[in-house]
């Protein structure tokens, strides 16, 4: 088999021929939830075929409970209303690929669909694939990921009450062809894993910091391109356990060191193929198109901030010379900006989406860096100038762009009041996301930090 199915009209007889030439006797499926979570389990070979074929029931309490598997009471897609039924899900043929690390298995992702269609991740990022393809455009994206390697266990961290632990290797030791070669086999490994997986990795390095990989995904078409960014968050951490370690894609794990980032580049292509971002006549190579897309992706920043910081560990790392954009704004060649305009050949003009953090749903902050851009091509927006210089130095709003939301709680009142969101995600999304998110907090505020213990256990 090849590492990827690519044909999702295989008759059932022509499925099972390919399943008995190569030898397959174990079936794992999966849906992505809200929070970017593989959610999924083990079938026999029959119920596998039916489920190719018609469909399958997977129980709705994946949208109905948060990443530690504690129940909303405030959404409306699933709760003990819906007395969590079954919610239909549809595989996709076209992401069945072998799991090296498991013999004789393959791995099919599904979208849940029906009236949970509204709400699913993966089937919200394909109705922003769909809108760009009714304007003639097809949408290419790939995700570049910073995280931290400790040598660790889920058992060790919790003995330890996640203090303490120890990072992989240590130093702030950048681009370091030292820490590569010595541990040059888990770096091999890992780009082997992902090769016979149909992810391929375009580059993987050492960053700053005590045990911090950097790891450029290949770009491609903007659905495949989410599938291999949250099919290499799991299974990165897969892998490291595997050997003894932990990967952590947390946001921002420690307050002294800079946080981790899941950078989106996007650009768009025409239908038959042909990029539209490129004019060589034209500052910076940016076509119209791509101005307008770079305008309504900064317009739209405030308002989408909590597809893309979905998280109250994602606003720990938005803060002044950690290398996090602190306001909406653009520039050409610009890392302290939101949106990195990087010029260069027709194939390679793309933006870069740099306020991503690492812990983003892929499907989420891929329909957000799309959709947004999308909505100021509908619009013909115009973005302005480019910010020359550190954007941190500017004020917001004015010359340094527009304002970010500083919390979640703030961020998403601001997405649930969005017009422009609900015309881009769908009211159905737009309601439960921002209830997921108003229940994060919500957890969040019932929790007594060390911060609280340290700062008035005694003085106050």
């Amino acid at each position: 088999m090849s590492k990827l199915i690519r044909n999702p009209n295989l008759s059932p007889d022509q499925l099972r021929d390919l399943l008995d030439r190569e030898r397959i006797r174990y079936f794992r499926v999966g849906v992505f939830d809200v929070d970017g979570i593989l959610r999924g389990k083990y079938m026999c070979r029959d119920k596998f075929l039916s489920a190719v074929d018609k469909g399958f029931g997977f129980c709705d309490v994946v949208l109905g409970w948060d990443s530690n598997d504690q129940l909303y009471d405030n959404t409306r897609a699933s709760g003990w209303h819906t007395g969590y039924q079954d919610a239909p899900v549809r595989l996709d043929l076209t992401t069945m690929r072998r799991l090296p690390h498991e013999p004789d298995t393959v791995l099919v992702l599904g979208d849940f669909i029906g009236p949970y269609a509204g709400v699913c991740p993966r089937s919200t990022l394909k109705r922003v694939v769909e809108r760009a393809r009714g304007l003639g455009l097809v949408g290419q994206a790939s995700v570049e990921y910073e995280f931290f390697l400790f040598n660790e266990t889920p058992e060790s961290v919790r003995e330890k009450g996640y203090r303490d632990l120890k990072p992989f290797t240590p130093g702030m030791f950048g681009y370091s062809m030292l820490r590569s070669s010595v541990h040059h086999e888990f770096y091999t490994g890992l780009l082997d894993l992902f090769a016979s997986m149909g992810v391929e990795i375009e580059g993987l390095h050492t960053e700053t910091g005590p045990g911090v990989l950097e790891a450029a995904l290949r770009y491609t078409d903007a659905l495949t391109a989410a599938d291999n960014a949250a099919l290499f968050k799991t299974f990165t951490k897969v892998y490291a356990q595997r050997k003894g370690l932990m990967a952590t894609f947390m946001a921002k794990w420690n307050v002294k060191l800079p946080g981790q980032s899941g950078h989106v580049h996007v650009s768009l292509t025409d239908t038959a193929g042909q990029p539209v971002f490129f004019d060589p006549e034209a500052d910076h190579g940016m076509s119209a198109t791509m101005r307008q897309f770079v305008a309504g992706q900064v317009s739209l920043m405030p308002e989408v901030l909590p597809m893309v910081c979905s998280t109250i560990n994602s606003y720990r790392r938005m803060v002044p010379g950690m290398w996090a954009p602190l306001a909406s704004n653009w520039g050409v060649e610009n890392r302290t900006t939101a949106i990195r305009v990087i010029p260069g050949s027709a194939r390679s003009q793309r933006s870069e989406y740099r306020l991503g953090p690492a812990d983003a749903n892929p499907y989420l902050i891929i329909a957000a860096a799309l959709g947004s851009g999308l909505h100021g091509i509908e619009r013909e927006l115009d973005p302005g100038d480019p910010i020359k210089g550190s954007a941190y130095e500017l004020k917001a709003p004015g010359p340094g762009g527009l304002p970010l939301p500083h919390t979640l709680w703030d961020a998403t009142h601001e997405l649930r009041r969005s017009a422009s969101a609900r015309d881009l995600f769908g009211d159905d999304f737009v309601e439960h996301y921002a209830a997921t998110r108003e229940w994060e907090c919500r957890e969040y505020h019932k929790h007594v930090s060390d911060w609280d213990l340290a700062r008035y256990f005694e003085i106050i």
